[in-house]
């Protein structure tokens, strides 16, 4: 065993594979541990907030201590985070629509632009071919823009609860500044909030463990499944084996993503829970893994330890236990990994078709794949939705394969350096 176990571990693809694996695993189960918001909890009030860290403006100007900072370029940077390329392209095409020459429209110089913005731009006005979504646009970018080249702070009023009227109780200059680690509020939204305002970050650490626990059931009752039909299969033969591969062929013509559609449709979404979807996964995932261990078997039952175990009278039992299974146990333990990724890349499948859990359970890796489609953050180029979900898909089939690849390189003696 310890001699199996070293030659596992100078596998170079096992480790690197295995390594990926550990540090998906302790990702998910540490970090819940230091952020305990439930994973579906809705924290904006709004749609795919970018990644950053969020402020509270309130305690930010409530903040008991200012500085006063003379950064250069200041200005020119809050222009620049409000005013970026496209914006001035924005203005230029509105302007344009509007009917000024576009020879007369420098989106480089920033004063001009919004002179001429603030001169022409008519908040109700729409022009032939323009959305409304695009007029509510033009709206809120309007408003961005009051007072953008202002040299001049701002006032913090409170109204007088007897008389209405505003009262100033502070001014904020344009060089003043507060601590971030100063402020009561600040929350590191890393991959920014979904389409529900939910932290994707904490969303994908428990889609992760989820989508790892269905891809662990369905493989496990899967090869299971398989590991005891191919073994019956292989060794008894005859009647047994005819009956077992005429089942077995059935369910190789009929594709099993197909039947895993139609019986997951018939579930119906109110029973379709995590557990429930990795049994149907499971169900219909066996048919190779029979093959597999039905043909390893029939090389082995006529070794000579086994006819020599027949002689002994042992039981059918005790023969496949203890003189057949140890010598494909390797073999299954690859197969077992495979079904793990596979069901995983099942459970993702079903879910982006709307087939997966129920929505209000728990998120799963394909659950978030499917909410950012349905709200088309790859259309709206709201990649922290989508991407870093493509991302931990892709690493847990890679480490699980490059796992079985090192497996294979060192039981399998064709392999075998």
């Amino acid at each position: 065993m310890k001699h199996t176990l070293r030659q596992v571990f100078h596998s170079g693809k096992f480790i690197v594979g295995f390594c990926i694996f550990v540090v998906l695993l302790l990702f998910v189960f540490i970090y819940p541990l230091l952020i305990t918001d439930a994973p579906l909890q809705i924290i904006g009030q709004g749609t795919f907030f970018p990644p950053g860290i969020y402020v509270g403006t309130y305690d930010s100007l409530n903040t008991t201590k200012t500085y006063t900072l003379n950064l250069e370029n200041a200005d020119l940077n809050r222009i620049a985070a409000k005013l970026g390329d496209d914006e001035r392209q924005d203005i230029k095409d509105w302007l344009v629509a509007f009917g000024i020459p576009e020879d007369e429209i420098d989106i480089a110089n920033t004063e001009l632009l919004l002179d001429q913005w603030k001169d022409y731009y008519e908040p109700d006005k729409s022009f032939p071919g323009m959305t409304f979504a695009k007029v509510r646009y033009y709206q809120r970018l309007d408003k961005s823009l009051q007072g953008l080249l202002s040299k001049e702070g701002v006032f913090i009023a409170e109204k007088d609860l007897e008389t209405d009227a505003l009262n100033e109780v502070g001014f904020v200059y344009q060089n003043d500044y507060v601590n971030i680690e100063e402020v009561a509020n600040v929350r590191y939204l890393p991959l920014g909030t979904d389409n529900f305002g939910r932290d994707v970050l904490t969303e994908l650490v428990r889609a992760t463990g989820v989508s790892l626990q269905i891809g662990l059931v369905a493989g496990l009752i899967a090869t299971l499944i398989g590991l005891i039909l191919g073994l019956l299969s292989g060794y008894i033969g005859g009647f047994v084996d005819d009956a077992i591969m005429f089942i077995t062929n059935l369910f190789t013509v009929i594709p099993s993503f197909v039947l895993l559609i139609l019986i997951s449709y018939s579930i119906g979404q109110e029973q379709r829970g995590a557990f429930t979807i990795a049994v149907v996964i499971g169900l219909t995932s066996w048919v190779w893994t029979t093959r597999a261990v039905r043909a390893q078997v029939i090389s082995l039952r006529n070794r000579d330890h086994v006819n020599l175990s027949k002689l002994s009278g042992h039981s059918i039992v005790h023969i496949i236990t203890f003189d057949i299974l140890p010598y494909i146990a390797s073999y299954v333990i690859m197969a077992l990994i495979l079904q793990i990724s596979a069901a995983i890349l099942a459970e993702a499948s079903l879910s982006i078709l709307g087939l997966g859990p129920r929505t209000t359970d728990v998120p799963t890796l394909g659950l978030m794949m499917n909410w950012a489609m349905i709200y088309q953050a790859h259309i709206l180029d709201k990649w922290w939705a989508y991407f870093p979900v493509l991302v931990v898909i892709a690493l847990i089939t890679f480490s699980m394969n490059l796992m079985n690849t090192g497996l294979d390189q060192v039981f399998n003696p064709e392999l075998r350096d």
